[in-house]
């Protein structure tokens, strides 16, 4: 298992009336550290799409266990837990600064031909960056 973590705080416009982080910005924080965990594999979505791959969410869940406030510094724990065949699957645990979990849930990216829309696997050259780190197995 590979473990990333990004910190961003939540802004004022990210708030809803309640000056809770609003429900729907939470897969944009999946996103935010689901792409930087992908920069420190030594790789970007860039470099995914630069060589004919596009990676399309296909399955999400959001689990809701406390609010995040405006002004909160948010600890995004995204976690790889396997090598993808033909899909990638990310799951997150929010924290605040305290260290209590606030929300969880996951991600799975399907990986396609960018030229035909088509299902593909994992590129070899991702998958060799991912196996660098060791401990990983193989999940569909």
């Amino acid at each position: 298992m590979l473990t990333f973590e990004t910190q961003l705080r939540v802004r004022y416009a990210e708030t809803d009336q309640m000056g809770f982080a609003y429900y729907g910005n939470y897969p944009q924080y999946y996103e935010v550290g689901r792409a930087n965990a992908m920069r420190q594999l030594g790789t970007t979505y860039k470099d995914m799409e630069e060589n004919g791959v596009v990676m399309p969410i296909v399955d999400m869940h959001i689990k809701y266990i406390r609010p995040a406030r405006y002004d909160d510094l948010l600890t995004i724990k995204t976690i790889v837990s396997g090598l993808p065949a033909s899909r990638m699957h990310f799951d997150y645990e929010i924290y605040n600064e305290e260290g209590i979990l606030l929300n969880k849930g996951y991600t799975v990216l399907a990986f396609l031909k960018k030229e035909t829309g088509r299902p593909c696997g994992a590129p070899d050259w991702f998958l060799n960056k991912l196996k660098e780190y060791g401990g990983l197995e193989v999940r569909s």
